[in-house]
């Protein structure tokens, strides 16, 4: 699993950090998401769909 994230399309709702702490994080300044791992490993792999799949702005892309 590859995770690639749209800091451009970002709306900061932190939905992401709340599903998967160990894989995103966001910035101080603006709450924009974080990318902490673009490669998870296979135990977060749910976690990091659920952020996918709940992120209002469809900034999170996963690539199988």
């Amino acid at each position: 699993m590859k995770v690639v994230v749209d800091q451009d399309t970002c709306v900061a709702s932190g939905q992401c950090v709340l599903a998967a702490a160990d894989v995103f994080d966001q910035r101080d300044e603006d709450g924009i998401v974080v990318l902490l791992d673009e490669n998870p490993p296979a135990r977060l792999a749910e976690d990091v769909r659920q952020a996918a799949a709940i992120c209002p702005a469809l900034a999170i892309r996963i690539e199988e």
